[in-house]
């Protein structure tokens, strides 16, 4: 059974150093680090419960936690690289004006999404390289997602923390064809456009993604 915070702070922080509270901050990151790894597995299933999606949450609280303990402690938290390129894409997350998506294959075709933000709303355009035309979907098709809907589903997700690349290589297995995916993201403050893809591998919260962008296949 999962706790909460504050019981995570009552049983592993309360009462400890700023060295000791760091030890559990680096246990706490490699444990999300070891969770992603399994998700991230091309014969992943998930077998658990909790599972691990709902640990890696459960362990971000508790990161959250122990980062401000150890603050109250005198330490001082020093972010990684890694963590500082999470922190930028989110600190740019008001400024998103387009997202682009597209998975498929060689047989099925790729299906491309469009996502642009235009006052509150967020507009979606829909292509797919086996239909004669492009279509713009109305209400009718796909329920209009609001602006902050939009983006809090973006943050929700950490893409910041994602790599750049999926592969199956990164596991040993070499698979030809298949899926191949990408995901575009342009903000309207000059910052360089997000780019991210894979073939046949995916983040660890990728079916979150595709029910953001209400993707089927």
């Amino acid at each position: 059974m999962m706790i909460s915070p504050g019981v995570y702070y009552e049983e592993y922080l309360k009462g400890k150093n700023a060295e000791q509270i760091m030890t559990a901050i680096r246990s706490l990151k490699r444990e999300i680090s070891r969770l992603k790894n399994i998700m991230e597995h091309p014969e992943y299933q998930c077998m658990m419960h909790p599972s691990e999606a709902v640990r890696i949450s459960c362990n971000r609280y508790y990161l959250d936690r122990a980062k401000q303990a150890l603050s109250e402690a005198g330490g001082v938290y020093t972010p990684t690289k890694a963590e500082l390129k999470a922190q930028q894409f989110n600190d740019n997350i008001p400024y998103i004006e387009k997202v682009e998506f597209s998975i498929g294959g060689f047989f099925d075709g790729h299906e491309k999404r469009i996502y642009t933000i235009e006052g509150d709303v967020v507009n979606t355009y829909i292509e797919h390289s086996l239909m004669l035309k492009p279509s713009n979907f109305d209400d009718a098709e796909i329920e209009k997602m609001t602006k902050d809907d939009f983006l809090d589903g973006i943050a929700d997700l950490h893409i910041g923390e994602w790599d750049r690349n999926y592969s199956p290589r990164r596991f040993g297995y070499e698979v030809l064809d298949g899926t191949q995916w990408h995901l575009y993201i342009y903000f309207s403050n000059g910052s360089r456009t997000v780019k991210i893809e894979g073939s046949n591998a995916y983040p660890y919260n990728f079916d979150e993604l595709k029910e953001l962008f209400e993707v089927e296949i």
